[in-house]
């Protein structure tokens, strides 16, 4: 990196670091889809409610109370842009997007390394994950730890799948549904299943 290139990136984070938290809600090819930002980077992503954009609106105005709706930052506008292609079919792994995980355990941190590494189209197990953890009785835990994820479809838990890549739970709006739908979008095909859309 060149010393222009250091200027701008070292302008770019003081910009952001004077930022103000907040929340902004977007239109996806899936429904209305939401994200919080902080100085440090995305605090939260919100897939869609099943009742519309009114039900994800209220959602994250109960997961970040202390925060406003507002104008999104370039840094979110950025992270919108990408989610917003990878729910119409780009194959954007969302790896640029800064996440703010200091409320994030460790343990849950790396399991989310992990599912950030598996890129569009393909998918893992939970046992999978849990045999990268070291021990293969986290399966549960990896499940849980999916189930809790605060950053989805940024940490892609729709690409992690159930033993015999059965789809699994999935807590966003439409459980399994959304999952497989989002899957088919990427043209991810568990077990060589046909489009189900």
């Amino acid at each position: 990196m060149n010393a222009a290139e250091r200027t701008a990136e070292t302008t770019a984070a003081a910009a952001e670091a004077t930022v103000e938290p907040g929340f902004a809600l977007f239109e996806t090819a899936i429904g209305t889809c939401a994200l919080a930002w902080g100085p440090r980077g995305l605090v939260g992503v919100q897939l869609p409610e099943e009742n519309g954009g009114a039900a994800t609106r209220a959602r994250m105005q109960r997961r970040f109370a202390n925060l406003n709706e507002a104008e999104p930052p370039e840094s979110a506008q950025r992270a919108i842009a990408a989610i917003q292609g990878l729910l119409n079919g780009a194959s954007d792994d969302l790896g640029g997007i800064v996440l703010d995980m200091s409320h994030v355990s460790e343990f849950h941190q790396r399991i989310y390394a992990i599912a950030r590494r598996i890129p569009p189209g393909h998918t893992r197990t939970y046992g999978e994950i849990a045999a990268e953890l070291g021990d293969k009785g986290l399966s549960r835990a990896v499940g849980q730890a999916m189930g809790h994820n605060p950053f989805a479809p940024v940490v892609p838990c729709h690409r992690v799948l159930a033993a015999g890549n059965k789809p699994g739970g999935f807590s966003a709006g439409g459980g399994a549904l959304t999952k497989l739908r989002m899957l088919d979008i990427e043209g991810a095909r568990p077990n060589g299943m046909a489009s189900l859309f």
